[in-house]
């Protein structure tokens, strides 16, 4: 289903329509691990055909995220030695620079340490009140407080590929 929402796979019936700007953050990392940290940012900056102006309130640069979430040392550290915390931290980095009106985030807090799990909640709050939305895909909700809306997804007939 989150293949379908992020436009990755089509629906068999029925119609989804998209925000323009939304970020994705995968439960895998989608990371180049002998790159270093910048470099992956770098890569998925060029990709995405993103700039960065400090001038500009609408853009969140990366230097703000990797601060944001306590990882601006491990800048140039390649991606095969950091933790798989880590490694999640900058996924999450890499989804929000363009600072998205709708983050879609699949199993985004899963490996995080308590610090950065809370962090993301505030991070996440400040969004919201910028009328930002956040779809969280989880098989853990910890603080149901923070959901605006929960849905749950039961009885599903999937097909392995």
């Amino acid at each position: 289903m989150l293949n379908i929402i992020i436009g990755w796979l089509k629906p068999d019936s029925g119609s989804i329509k998209m925000v323009e700007n939304f970020g994705y953050c995968p439960q895998e990392t989608l990371l180049f691990p002998l790159l270093t940290v910048n470099e992956n940012i770098e890569y998925f900056r060029t990709a995405y055909g993103t700039k960065f102006f400090k001038t500009d309130k609408q853009q969140a640069r990366p230097d703000e995220l990797l601060r944001e979430f306590n990882f601006s040392n491990c800048k140039d550290k390649k991606v095969n030695i950091l933790s798989g915390g880590t490694k999640q931290k900058l996924n999450l980095v890499i989804s929000l620079f363009h600072n998205p009106d709708l983050m879609i985030l699949d199993e985004p807090y899963a490996s995080l340490d308590w610090e950065t799990y809370q962090r993301f909640w505030e991070y996440a709050e400040e969004r919201k009140k910028e009328g930002k939305s956040i779809l969280i895909v989880s098989h853990f909700i910890y603080d149901h407080s923070m959901i605006d809306e929960l849905y749950t997804i039961k009885n599903l007939n999937l097909a392995c590929v």
